[in-house]
């Protein structure tokens, strides 16, 4: 029977006093905190499975708030995460609750986050995000990683390959501001992997190396190896990411 493998880890890299990503991988979260090593969990493919990242705005107050706001509340409605418009939906309602548990306080006034995932359903994958953390299709059948995510970051100049700047997040701003989530599926069989990660990680370290670094390792040893590329490229921003695999 096909079974469904995420292995995730979240570290605070080596510049950051703190780490602000979460991480959803079903019904268990990993809220602003750090696993010293790779985690794995098992779940039978059939009903939705969520699994997703969120990155707090950095510049900006509470974003481990936020990002752990947005994944609680994925985790909560996961399993009725089943068609596109639920995804829109839900993640409509988890930029709501940043900006209302924003509201009144100045200390978490403009807090925000990104985020990204997927929900394995038994035959297909919806894939979303807003902001820049990333989903990327590694099956190593492929000839190179496939972006499946949209990010929303406005354009390069020539010979620069990242930006700080985001052109839309769940909160981020004053005042309530609606998002437009990009939401999409895929079909699914047994032998695919997909990458989950924040820009801890794509940032410092090209794609190229991700693929070099996927092609050669599975399961934990990958998403160790994924994180030591980021550790070695400097570390300059949190790290989380989450490596799943549908397993025959």
């Amino acid at each position: 029977m096909p079974y469904v493998t995420v292995t995730a880890l979240s570290h605070p890299g080596l510049m950051r006093e703190h780490n602000e990503d979460s991480l959803a991988v079903g019904p268990w979260t990993l809220c602003a905190t750090v696993t010293e090593n790779p985690q794995t969990l098992g779940f039978p493919l059939g009903t939705p499975l969520v699994v997703a990242v969120a990155d707090g705005i950095g510049g900006q107050p509470a974003g481990e708030v936020a990002s752990s706001l947005v994944v609680r509340q994925l985790a909560s409605l996961g399993a009725a995460l089943d068609s596109e418009q639920a995804v829109t939906d839900a993640l409509d309602l988890c930029n709501r609750s940043v900006y209302a548990a924003a509201d009144g306080d100045p200390q978490r006034t403009a807090m925000g986050t990104t985020v990204a995932g997927v929900v394995v359903l038994e035959r297909e994958l919806l894939v979303f995000n807003v902001g820049d953390s990333r989903v990327l299709d590694v099956t190593s059948r492929h000839a190179m990683l496939n972006r499946l995510t949209v990010d929303d970051n406005p354009p390069l100049p020539p010979g620069r390959r990242t930006t700080s700047l985001l052109t839309q997040a769940l909160g981020g701003a004053p005042g309530f501001t609606a998002v437009t989530p990009h939401v999409s599926t895929r079909p699914l069989s047994t032998g695919e992997r997909y990458l989950v990660c924040t820009d801890g990680l794509t940032d410092p370290v090209p794609e190229d190396r991700l693929d070099a670094v996927l092609r050669g390792n599975d399961g934990g040893r990958a998403a160790f190896a994924l994180w030591k590329s980021a550790i070695d490229a400097g570390g300059p921003d949190n790290i989380t990411l989450a490596l799943i695999s549908i397993v025959d």
